[in-house]
C-alpha cells in the first residue's frame, strides 16, 4: 500500500520546516497529527434516536469508518433526556484513513464552501489541539444532496502533539489548513 500523500509531505516539507521556524534540535520534537475526531450531536432533535441513526450513517460516508453511538450520562429534565439514551456519534481517524480525510478536507471539501474565507483561528484549547465546526453535511462531496434527510452538524477536532497552539497552529498551516487571516494581521499588512 502507498502512503497518503499528505503524510508524505509531512514527512519532507513539514518537518524541516517546522524544524527551521521553531529551532527544534531533534526531528522527534516537531509536533504531528495523532488522531481526527468527527463528532456530532443530535440533541436537540426531537426524534433523537432516528437522528442519531441519521448522524452515524452520514458521519459513516463522510469518513469511510462506522461511528460509535455516544449516550447521555445524566438525565436532564428540561431537554427530555434520559440517562442512557442516544445523544449523537463520534468517530476517530488515526493513520492512513486520517492523513486520507485530511487531504479530502482541506483539497475538496474547504474549497467548495460556500463564500469560503478560511477557518477560524480561534479554535484551539491551549495545548495545540484545534477544533471547527461546520452546520450543515453537505459541504462534504460523500454526501447525495438529495438524500439529505435533515441538517446535521459536524465539529472536526485535531489533535496535535504540539505543546503550544502556536506551535499547533505552524503545524496546520504547514499541512495545508486554510486559516482565515485575521483583522491584526491585515491591518499590520496593509500599514506595511
Amino acid at each position: 500500500m502507498s502512503t497518503p500523500v499528505l503524510q508524505q509531505q509531512y514527512k519532507e516539507k513539514v518537518v524541516p520546516a517546522l524544524i527551521q521556524k521553531h529551532g527544534y534540535t531533534n526531528p522527534h520534537q516537531v509536533p504531528k497529527l495523532e488522531k481526527i475526531v468527527v463528532t456530532s450531536c443530535m440533541g436537540k432533535a426531537p426524534d433523537r434516536k432516528v437522528a442519531v441513526d441519521d448522524a452515524v450513517a452520514e458521519i459513516a460516508k463522510i469518513t469511510g469508518q462506522k461511528p460509535s453511538i455516544t449516550f447521555a450520562k445524566k438525565a436532564v429534565a428540561n431537554f427530555k433526556l434520559r440517562a442512557g439514551e442516544p445523544l449523537g456519534a463520534r468517530v476517530t481517524l488515526r493513520g492512513e484513513r486520517m492523513w486520507e480525510f485530511l487531504y479530502r478536507f482541506i483539497n475538496i471539501t474547504a474549497p467548495n464552501i460556500r463564500d469560503f474565507r478560511g477557518i477560524s483561528g480561534k479554535g484551539f484549547d491551549g495545548r495545540g489541539n484545534y477544533a471547527v465546526g461546520f452546520a450543515d453535511q453537505s459541504i462534504f462531496p460523500e454526501i447525495e444532496l438529495d438524500q439529505i434527510k435533515r441538517q446535521i452538524g459536524f465539529d472536526l477536532i485535531f489533535v496535535t502533539s504540539a505543546k503550544t497552539d502556536a506551535e499547533g497552529r505552524s503545524l496546520l498551516t504547514e499541512l495545508g489548513l486554510p486559516f482565515r487571516e485575521s483583522a491584526k494581521a491585515t491591518e499590520e499588512g496593509a500599514a506595511a
